[in-house]
C-alpha cells in the first residue's frame, strides 16, 4: 500500500527547502563572490551547495541561513585555494571579474565598498581562512560562533584571524571612503580626455606613483606587467585617443566601458586616494566579460 501522506510530507519538504535556498541565494552568492572575486566560480560554488543542501535531513536544522553560509563558505575555500594555483600560471594581472550590481547593493555603502575592484585586489593578499573570517565578520557581521563552524576553528582562534586580517585589510585599503559622486568625477575627466586626447586636466588628478593593471588573460593584447608612474600610464592612455567610453556602475562603484563591435572590450575601474587616482583596472580577458556582455544585451 502506498503511502500518500509520506510522498505529500516530502514533496512539502523539498518545496520548504527549495524555498530557503532561494530566499538567501544572493546572500550566499556574494559571500563566494567576495571570497572568489569570479562570478562563474561563485555560481559553480551555488550549485555546490545545492546538491549538498538538497541531500540534508531539513527537520535537523535550526537555522537554514546559517547552515548554507556554512556550507557555501566551505565550498568556497576548497576553490579558493584550487584557484590560487591556478593563478599562479594566469598570464599578467589577474583582476577580480566585474559585475554589474543591484542598486540595493550599490546604494549600502559599506557592502559595494567590500566588492568593489580595488577592495577585492585587497583581499586578494590575504590567506583563504583569513579572507572568509573577514568577508564573514567584517562584511556580513556574523557572530563569531557562526564563523568558527564554517571554518571549522574555535571562536578564541577566530577572533584573531579576524583581529589579523583586519589589520592587513587597514593597511592595503584605501585610506578613506570614496563616495560614488567622486568617483564620477574621476571617471568623466578620464572619459573627457581619452575622447578629446587632451591629457592636461586628467594629469592634475593623477598620483605620482599610480599603477595601471591590465587584464588580458593571455588571451587578448594586455601589459603583462603593472604599468607604474605618470609618464608611462598616459603614454597608454593616450593610445585611446579617441575612444567613446560608456559610463555604468560595475561592483557598486561607478566603471566606464570600451566597447568593440557593440561587444564589450574592456572595463576600466578605478582607485582613488585622498582625491587622486592612484590605481587604473582594465579587464580586457573575454573570459572574465562574458557575463557582462549577456547581462546588457539583455537589457538592450
Amino acid at each position: 500500500m502506498v503511502n500518500r501522506d509520506a510522498g505529500i510530507d516530502a514533496g512539502a519538504t523539498t518545496a520548504t527547502a527549495t524555498a530557503s535556498f532561494i530566499s538567501h541565494r544572493n546572500l550566499l552568492f556574494t559571500v563566494a563572490d567576495e571570497m572568489l572575486g569570479s562570478a562563474a566560480d561563485a555560481e559553480d560554488v551555488l550549485q555546490e551547495t545545492w546538491l549538498r543542501w538538497s541531500g540534508v535531513e531539513h527537520a535537523t536544522v535550526r537555522d537554514p541561513r546559517a547552515f548554507l553560509v556554512r556550507i557555501t563558505t566551505r565550498q568556497s575555500l576548497t576553490r579558493l585555494r584550487t584557484l590560487r594555483r591556478r593563478k599562479e600560471s594566469y598570464v599578467g594581472p589577474w583582476l577580480p571579474e566585474p559585475l554589474l550590481i543591484a542598486p540595493d547593493v550599490a546604494e549600502d555603502v559599506e557592502l559595494a565598498d567590500s566588492v568593489s575592484m580595488a577592495m577585492l585586489l585587497v583581499l586578494e593578499t590575504l590567506a583563504p581562512t583569513e579572507r572568509a573570517v573577514f568577508v564573514l565578520r567584517d562584511v556580513f557581521d556574523l557572530d563569531y560562533d557562526e564563523i568558527a563552524q564554517a571554518v571549522d576553528k574555535t571562536p578564541p582562534a577566530v577572533r584573531q584571524i579576524a583581529h589579523r586580517a583586519r589589520a592587513h585589510v587597514a593597511a592595503r585599503r584605501p585610506r578613506e571612503t570614496v563616495s560614488p559622486s567622486q568617483t564620477r568625477d574621476a571617471l568623466a575627466a578620464f572619459q573627457q580626455a581619452v575622447a578629446t586626447g587632451d591629457l592636461t586636466e586628467l594629469l592634475n588628478m593623477i598620483a605620482p606613483d599610480i599603477v595601471l593593471l591590465t587584464d588580458g588573460g593571455g588571451v587578448v593584447r594586455a601589459a603583462v606587467e603593472p604599468v607604474v608612474g605618470v609618464a608611462d600610464v598616459t603614454e597608454v592612455l593616450a593610445r585611446l585617443s579617441g575612444a567613446l567610453l560608456q559610463p555604468t556602475l560595475v561592483n557598486g562603484h561607478p566603471a566606464l566601458i570600451i566597447r568593440d563591435d557593440g561587444r564589450i572590450d574592456t572595463i576600466v575601474a578605478l582607485r582613488l586616494d585622498a582625491g587622486l587616482i592612484t590605481g587604473l583596472y582594465a579587464v580586457r580577458n573575454p573570459e572574465k566579460l562574458s557575463r557582462m556582455n549577456r547581462e546588457t544585451a539583455m537589457g538592450r
